[in-house]
């Protein structure tokens, strides 16, 4: 059994990241064609079907907050690395859909 997942909004993401941009990581698990309808400037990209071979690429020291389009696929990617020993991993709570609904409107919606 992994530990509760923490969720946090896309508006105290963007708080976090902006008052911490060198501890804060978006990182946004979505396919690379998703990238193409919408992203978040300076978010980390690692689609969730390599998230098994790439977790290296992250610091499990750094707060990492992971999202994708509306929540469900960043939940999987969040519970994987808490079991990984990231101790500050969250699932922004609907993803980048949220996002660009409450927080960027210039984040395309799809």
């Amino acid at each position: 059994m992994h530990p509760a997942i923490e969720h946090i909004s896309p508006h105290e993401a963007r708080a976090r990241r902006d008052a911490n941009p060198e501890e804060v990581v978006l990182l946004d698990c979505r396919e690379p064609f998703e990238l193409d309808l919408a992203s978040i400037v300076g978010a980390v990209h690692i689609p969730m079907g390599e998230i098994v071979a790439r977790r290296t690429e992250l610091d499990p020291r750094r707060e990492v907050i992971v999202f994708c389009h509306t929540g469900i696929r960043s939940m999987n990617v969040t519970a994987f690395l808490g079991r990984q020993g990231f101790a500050r991993v969250m699932n922004m709570a609907g993803g980048i859909d949220a996002w660009s609904r409450t927080v960027d409107p210039r984040v395309p919606c799809y």
